[in-house]
């Protein structure tokens, strides 16, 4: 593929993994409003320079992740491959106008439509932006396992990411204790519940747990007022949705939410 322009809209919380230690998984879109998935990029190991952040233009060289069945993955051709910050849309105000230009292009309503054409293997779809027309809830469930596998954190300690290296001192990742799920319906009234995996909502937790001193109760429910109090009952609120690979054509709906969309929503503005 060459060097590609995307512009960034999903960071998903970091995992880790035997093979290439700490990963996040970014998506978003090309100039021409088609989704791309880039992985695996071992972002906190990158330059401070080659950090982008979400709604930034970047330019990597990419090629097809071949050991991906789903035809929006990419990869960069190495670990080291250079990324470039190219420029940025701002929020131009509450509403996102000019975000909402390239985002908005092609929007689900439907998900039962949108898991059919997952399911279908000529279309396979594995991204997508999709409305809600309701949200029941925002809720929060405590993890059976609090900590990383046994075996994955070994594994990173053979490879020695635990010493310091030239940026700083760098240590994995830690697992968030909770899992945070939307309930909501579609326009045929399908009810379903979606994990959500961005970024973001686990750097509000960590964060809020700080300033409750260690209180995840208090630190849940910031995340919860977030997402249902401000995002859900104030914002004009989208899902982006991506597939997980190993349950992309196995489980029944094989989306999670990999981040939001969440602009104020566009008043009509009178002409006199």
């Amino acid at each position: 593929m060459a060097k590609t322009k995307v512009l960034i809209t999903v960071k998903t919380y970091p995992a880790i993994s035997k093979k290439y230690e700490e990963l996040v998984c970014t998506a978003g879109f090309l100039e021409d409003g088609s989704w791309i998935r880039i992985y695996p990029i071992q972002f906190r190991k990158k330059a401070y320079n080659e950090q982008y952040s979400k709604y930034d233009w970047i330019e990597v060289d990419l090629v097809k992740n071949t050991s991906d069945f789903r035809p929006e993955s990419y990869r960069p051709v190495a670990h080291e491959t250079p990324i470039e910050k190219v420029g940025d849309i701002p929020p131009d105000g509450d509403t996102w106008e000019e975000r909402r230009k390239i985002v908005l292009k092609n929007v689900y309503h439907n998900i039962t439509d949108l898991i059919a054409e997952a399911k279908n293997k000529e279309i396979c779809t594995s991204l997508a932006v999709f409305k809600p027309k309701e949200i029941i809830d925002f809720v929060y469930e405590a993890e059976k396992e609090r900590e990383w596998p046994a075996d994955k954190l070994a594994q990173f300690k053979q490879l020695n990411i635990f010493e310091k290296d030239r940026n700083n001192n760098f240590q994995v990742v830690k697992k968030l204790p909770y899992k945070f799920s939307y309930r909501f319906k579609d326009v045929a009234g399908t009810e379903s519940k979606l994990m959500i995996e961005d970024r973001e909502t686990g750097q509000l937790y960590w964060n809020s747990l700080r300033r409750h001193d260690g209180n995840e109760k208090k630190a849940c429910k910031d995340v919860r007022k977030k997402y249902y109090d401000d995002f859900a009952k104030t914002k004009d609120l989208h899902f982006f949705l991506g597939t997980t690979q190993v349950h992309h054509y196995r489980a029944r709906n094989p989306f999670v939410i990999i981040g939001t969309f969440h602009p104020k929503p566009i008043t009509q503005y009178k002409l006199f």
